[in-house]
């Protein structure tokens, strides 16, 4: 008996010593074998150590736990203070030219606010409206970006209005108006509203357009010149795009009203794609120069990320674009713990999900959770399965 009681002691001591260091990865995933058929899961310490988990070491697709990363890069190359630009100039012919730097929060409560500023400013004559899109030079939409009328599906560019989506409402006689009191109805929403039937809607405007930089141009200064009449400014003349002339002169350069902590927080809330992506973009202009690129920001991500995880976790992270619609970003649950317990000094800006802090992630096949359990300790569950099984992990753990 006293030989069992020692043998017993000592195998409790050993599962013990595992568990602690995070060591029984067949164990955990086996306890957890009827949610999870291809995924993993980890949960670490206050200061990350991982004290539980299953496959932690191999790559999944995170779908939108990836924000994390990309806000934490924002958060470090821009700082919380930082305000998204965008510049007005005026020529001799009264003709206005905007030049976007790929603001994501240019809504029509805050353009009304910038034609404001710009009587203020002694601009009395709007004829022909310019946009200046020159400080994006993308080789490509976002990938992952699908083709649907979704807003999640909305094309990026340097200069956008409504996160360029438009709310319309279609009448019983197919009359197209605008859906919302602070945006006037628009020629493109006529357009785009002619084939859907009565009802409500939120339509991002790019869909099936192949050439959406003028299609996004359009869009804003079609909304800068109906709320130019709305102001009482007098004016008229083209709409399109353009870059601006040496001689015009710059009279106003408006700062966003939103810092990017104010961003963030609203971009890990409702998981906005397109605000997510413009993030990205900006971040890597601001640190190596405009225009901004796709490569700029994956080498700012690389800057930043290997600074603060290392090498050898940064190698667990593949990320392509900065919202998590690619099926090309991958990582593991133990680089995601990695990040968690560096973006702990950033917790309020998460949202709660299921009790706990916590950004979700959601594509067909994809469900995954990243955050902070009741006790603050970092927590990552990342399913690439038929069955979302998340919340019932979540509960467990």
């Amino acid at each position: 008996m006293a030989v069992n009681r020692k043998i017993t002691s000592i195998f409790f001591l050993f599962c013990t010593a595992l568990v602690c260091s995070g060591q029984v990865v067949s164990a955990a995933c086996h306890s957890f074998s009827t949610s999870i058929k291809n995924g993993a899961y980890a949960v670490a310490s206050s200061d990350g150590t991982i004290t539980l988990s299953c496959n932690q070491d191999i790559q999944f697709v995170p779908a939108s736990i990836i924000k994390i990363p990309t806000a934490l890069v924002a958060l470090q190359v821009l700082g919380k203070d930082y305000r998204f630009k965008t510049e007005f100039y005026q020529d001799a012919e009264n003709n206005l030219y905007i030049k976007g730097y790929g603001d994501p929060f240019l809504t029509s409560e805050e353009v009304f606010q910038v034609v404001q500023t710009l009587q203020l400013r002694g601009v009395s004559h709007i004829n022909t409206i310019i946009v200046d899109s020159s400080s994006f030079q993308l080789s490509r939409q976002p990938p992952g970006r699908g083709v649907s009328d979704n807003p999640y599906d909305a094309p990026v560019g340097a200069m956008a209005v409504n996160f360029n989506t438009v709310g319309i409402r279609v009448a019983k006689n197919r009359n197209v108006s605008s859906d919302e009191p602070q945006t006037p109805t628009l020629p493109i929403m006529q357009n785009i509203g002619k084939k859907y039937r009565r009802g409500h809607y939120r339509i991002n405007i790019g869909q099936k357009e192949k050439n959406l930089e003028p299609l996004m141009a359009r869009h804003a200064a079609e909304l800068f010149r109906a709320l130019q009449k709305k102001a009482g400014i007098p004016g008229e003349g083209d709409l399109g795009m353009g870059i601006v002339p040496l001689d015009a002169r710059l009279v106003y350069s408006h700062r966003s009203s939103k810092n990017l902590e104010e961003v963030v927080r609203s971009c890990l809330r409702y998981s906005n794609n397109f605000v997510a992506n413009l993030v990205y973009l900006v971040s890597g202009a601001e640190k190596y120069g405009y225009p901004a690129t796709w490569e700029k920001s994956k080498s700012a991500a690389y800057e930043v990320l290997t600074g603060l995880l290392g090498d050898e976790i940064y190698s667990e992270i593949k990320q392509i674009e900065g919202s998590g619609l690619s099926r090309q970003n991958k990582v593991t649950a133990r680089a995601m713990i990695e990040l968690l317990t560096v973006f702990k000094k950033h917790i309020q800006l998460m949202p709660r999900k299921q009790g706990v802090l916590a950004k979700s992630g959601t594509l067909e096949g994809v469900y995954s959770y990243a955050g902070y359990l009741t006790n603050g300790n970092p927590f990552v569950i990342i399913l690439n399965q038929e069955k979302n099984k998340r919340d019932q992990i979540l509960r467990r753990l």
